[in-house]
């Protein structure tokens, strides 16, 4: 059984920087589509981006498009988000999130949560205006 886990999360200024880090626990983590959702405040899940840890394609949400980048090492099964630029409207419960996906990205449509069956318990992420 596939585990995810989260951790980077904190509270930043308008306009600072984290890094999410998203570690899977089993050597499947290859041919997997891997992305960060967040849950804002009193909002749904909506998802940011994502990846395939074959290529390295990728997905972004237009919200962080310029500002948040994912990627991942392979070595570690460990998945990133540098988030850039940051705004109070990021303040959510950001989420890891993957499936088996051995087509790639383009197979799934990448921002949806029902098509991820493996999920982390979220770590916290606090912008101040």
């Amino acid at each position: 059984q596939v585990q995810l886990m989260e951790s980077g999360g904190g509270s930043v200024e308008a306009g600072g920087s984290l890094r999410l880090s998203c570690t899977a626990s089993a050597d499947s983590y290859r041919t997997k589509c891997m992305a960060w959702f967040r849950r804002p405040p009193e909002k749904e899940r909506e998802g940011v981006a994502a990846i395939y840890t074959v290529d390295d394609s990728s997905y972004y949400d237009d919200s962080v498009k310029g500002r948040f980048t994912i990627s991942q090492d392979n070595a570690k099964n460990t998945v990133y988000l540098q988030m850039d630029s940051l705004k109070p409207e990021d303040t959510a419960i950001y989420y890891c999130a993957a499936v088996y996906c051995p087509y790639g990205l383009g197979t799934i449509n990448a921002g949806r949560e029902d098509e991820y069956n493996l999920w982390g318990q979220g770590t916290q992420v606090t912008v101040s205006s």
